[in-house]
């Protein structure tokens, strides 16, 4: 079972955004299943002022420590990462994103590659020192954060190129059914949306959804 190290719960903490706002005390989650490396990790943050939260082995469940605790920043160091750990990193990844540093002895190019895309800002083979580990937390932050960025912007870029579709197609449905221009049926689009408090390309897909179930209707009536 993890170690909870802050003292607090998340009712007593309250909802915390993982902005490392503070970026001179990081709350930290150490995974590590060697005992004495671990105590050593562990002075070495505090020495810097840091707070680790949590401490865990491999075979632990990081996805729901992370979501429990909140970190900053996941810190693993492990001398051969097992599929599990690169698994669950994956999993934080995907769900609740942190910056990830990892310490590892195995220097195999397919293993660093599986972290990388299990989403691993930093990847070290040559050990840890405590007087390398501010830089290294400095870059898999800001390396994070770059990642991030891009990644936002692409999903937003996505989603511009989702509503004009959508609205296209949308526009196109209700000129036909409507007998209207395209710019009258873009307006009574627009109204909808402003009336229901959405954007315009939700309102279109309410639309298409409606249109969808119409003709799945219409088609089961002419079975029957």
């Amino acid at each position: 079972m993890a170690t909870d190290y802050s003292g607090k719960s998340d009712l007593q903490s309250g909802p915390r955004k993982p902005a490392l706002a503070r970026a001179d005390r990081l709350r930290v989650v150490l995974v590590d299943d060697d005992t004495a490396r671990s105590a050593f990790v562990t002075q070495a943050l505090l020495a810097l002022g840091h707070d680790v939260v949590a401490r865990l082995s491999a075979s632990e469940d990081l996805l729901t420590a992370v979501r429990r605790v909140r970190p900053d920043v996941i810190l693993v160091d492990m001398d051969n990462p097992a599929r599990d750990v690169l698994d669950n990193c994956a999993a934080v990844t995907l769900q609740v994103p942190r910056p990830i540093v990892f310490f590892a002895r195995d220097a195999d190019p397919d293993t660093i590659s599986q972290a990388v895309r299990a989403g691993v800002s930093a990847y070290i083979v040559d050990g840890m020192a405590a007087h390398r580990l501010k830089p290294i937390l400095d870059v898999a932050i800001a390396r994070f954060r770059e990642h991030q960025k891009l990644r936002n912007e692409l999903d937003e870029m996505r989603t511009r190129l989702a509503d004009r579709r959508d609205v296209e197609r949308a526009k196109s449905l209700l000129a036909k059914l409507r007998r209207l221009d395209e710019a009258q049926a873009y307006a009574l689009l627009r109204k909808s949306a402003m009336t229901r408090r959405v954007t315009i390309g939700e309102a279109a897909r309410t639309v298409l959804a409606a249109a969808e179930l119409l003709d799945a209707d219409s088609g089961a009536r002419e079975e029957n």
